[in-house]
């Protein structure tokens, strides 16, 4: 597209993986302003990302996207040896913010993800403390539980969401087959728990619900209208988890975007989007 930027490829090391990070140039004139650090969706590359991140740009933030692990530049490629599931990425998450903490020291911090990048993202804080960091937007972020879907979808979620992971488990990789890209059959595990349960996972021990209470940073959850995968109710059904948290709820609706809108188009369509992210971030009270 035009007019989008050109990034710096980087790479953080991490257990055996090693993740890919697209740096972009840091705003003109605002060389202390807030920084946003953005993990996509499932089996979205990071580079799907440009026309909103050079958006953020020149809305005054500092623009890092990372890709999930397997997925885009990260390794490793999804297999029959990879065992990594919500745990992984979530580790991931501190890794890369370890890996960019001398940029980051003194400016404002805001992780912001889009679906699975926004559980893996939340699940950190919860899991691992949020003393780098100073607010998370969930863009289009839920848990994909099979009640919390308006009329009969949950009905068709329930069985399309178990059948995928024990495809994934029989497989020992989910070969990508019209959802998701191809994946860690212990992600796609994970993931079909939440939409079995309504329940975040539990990791090294540690119940992610109850953690994901217990977190009191700010919060901007945004739901987007004629999303097929996290509809508005699901996006509730998560923010009503964050019962310490600060949360500013919003609707991103087609009205607003001019443009037509699902999980993945927003992001093409996200510059009023953008306007509200940078207000969040320029709002966000020091550490």
């Amino acid at each position: 597209m035009s007019g989008e930027l050109e990034y710096a490829q980087e790479f953080v090391d991490v257990d055996g993986a090693r993740i890919g990070i697209q740096v972009y140039p840091e705003p003109v004139g605002a060389p202390a302003g807030p920084v946003v650090v953005i993990w996509p969706a499932m089996g979205v590359r990071a580079r799907y990302y440009r026309p909103f991140a050079t958006a953020l740009r020149d809305a005054g933030l500092a623009v890092i996207v990372a890709d999930l692990r397997g997925t885009g530049v990260s390794t490793p490629p999804p297999s029959r040896a990879c065992r990594y599931g919500y745990r992984e990425l979530a580790a991931d998450v501190g890794a890369v913010l370890d890996a960019l903490q001398p940029r980051l020291d003194g400016r404002p911090t805001l992780l912001l993800g889009h679906s699975l990048g926004g559980q893996a993202a939340l699940l950190h804080l919860a899991l691992h403390g949020t003393d780098r960091v100073d607010g998370l937007a969930l863009l289009a972020v839920g848990v994909p539980y099979w009640r919390s879907y308006p009329g009969l979808r949950g009905y068709g979620v329930l069985p399309y969401s178990q059948g995928i992971a024990a495809v994934a488990g029989v497989l020992g990789v989910w070969p990508g087959w019209g959802f998701g890209g191809r994946q860690a059959r212990g992600v796609l595990r994970d993931w079909a728990g939440t939409a079995r349960t309504g329940r975040l996972p539990t990791l090294d021990g540690v119940d992610g619900e109850a953690a994901v209470g217990r977190l009191t940073l700010p919060v901007l959850a945004v739901s987007v209208d004629d999303d097929q995968y996290t509809p508005h109710p699901v996006v509730d059904h998560l923010c009503a988890k964050l019962t310490a948290a600060p949360v500013t709820r919003h609707r991103y609706t087609v009205a607003e975007a001019g443009a037509p809108l699902d999980h993945f188009r927003w992001v093409r369509a996200g510059l009023p989007l953008t306007r509200r992210v940078a207000d969040f971030a320029a709002g966000l009270p020091r550490r």
